[in-house]
């Protein structure tokens, strides 16, 4: 029975010679993310940023310009309305008030007094200054302590100079999400955490399997020149990350086209996440090995079986 590839098992490409040309393109990454972040700022969502937040329903398409206007003569300070989903949903977000939860109840009372019968309250939150700051602490510290998790775990599982790379390829994904998030304004949240922690488990799995092909052939190839073995390294895994990241892109994208508004900014930072994990893997996390002088004797061979192996690979 044939079996699907996307990429051929016999492909030859020639990564590693090109590495300085992957390392300027995520340079670049890197720094205009950090310059949009510093600059533009993230589009935080109520969990972050407190205050109120209502999700209404309109009989007809809403006029959004009709309702803000009414809002905005309500003297609750600043007030954000946008489409959410189908044109007759509307997300309306309102600043946090002075005076504490009796202050926020009376502000969200009179824009239901101020709005018509005709619209109907699918969601009503309220997230105070004090729980948005300690969400926001608690979701930084989850990236961070994740990825010093997984540099740790690498360190064990393979050599400090793998555990190195995987980080930098790490910290190179979260990044370039928060820039394409400030880009785009799309609403930073809780759950854009979430996928960013998902990202980061998802890039290092990819990162692990290209890994432990390096250090099987590290294994074998003793008199491999590195540059070679590490390209070798990439192509023989190729198919599997590329099979990998399509089959996940499949899902992901029906869950953004269908998925509905609530989860479509998760969604697009996934898709995001697996398209530059998935660079970031192979172009980034392997040719870094390169300059982090890897101890190919400090590779040692497991068992007899592969000592023979190794062996008979060598012999001339």
């Amino acid at each position: 029975m044939p079996v699907l590839r996307l990429v051929p098992a016999t492909v030859k490409l020639s990564l590693i010679p090109k590495r300085m040309v992957f390392f300027v393109v995520s340079s670049v990454l890197i720094f205009t993310s950090i310059v949009l972040f510093l600059a533009k700022g993230l589009n935080y969502g109520i969990d972050f940023q407190g205050g109120i937040l209502l999700e209404v329903r309109t009989g007809e398409t809403a006029n959004i310009a009709k309702m803000r206007s009414q809002l905005n003569g309500l003297g609750l300070g600043e007030v954000a309305l946008q489409e959410f989903g189908a044109p007759t949903d509307v997300l309306i977000r309102i600043q946090r008030q002075e005076g504490g939860e009796k202050a926020q109840l009376e502000a969200v009372q009179k824009v239901k007094e101020t709005l018509s019968d005709e619209v109907s309250y699918r969601r009503t939150e309220f997230v105070g200054p004090k729980v948005s700051r300690e969400l926001f602490i608690d979701g930084v510290l989850a990236v961070s302590l994740a990825i010093l998790a997984i540099l740790v775990y690498i360190w064990f599982r393979f050599e400090w100079q793998f555990g190195l790379g995987a980080v930098v390829a790490l910290t190179h994904d979260v990044i370039s999400t928060i820039g394409i998030f400030a880009l785009m304004g799309f609403e930073f949240n809780l759950s854009t955490v979430a996928a960013v922690l998902t990202i980061a488990g998802y890039s290092i799995n990819d990162t692990v399997v290209v890994y432990d092909r390096v250090r099987e052939n590290l294994r074998k190839y003793k008199k491999m020149p590195l540059g070679e073995l590490l390209n070798n390294a990439i192509n023989q895994t190729l198919s599997r990350t590329v099979m990998t990241s399509v089959t996940t892109l499949l899902a992901l994208l029906a869950l953004f086209f269908l998925g509905g508004a609530v989860i479509r900014d998760f969604s697009f930072a996934m898709i995001w996440g697996v398209i530059v994990g998935t660079y970031s893997s192979i172009c980034i996390a392997v040719p870094l090995l390169m300059y982090l002088k890897l101890n190919r004797s400090g590779i040692m061979v497991d068992n007899e079986s592969d000592r023979e192996e190794a062996a008979a690979i060598e012999k001339p």
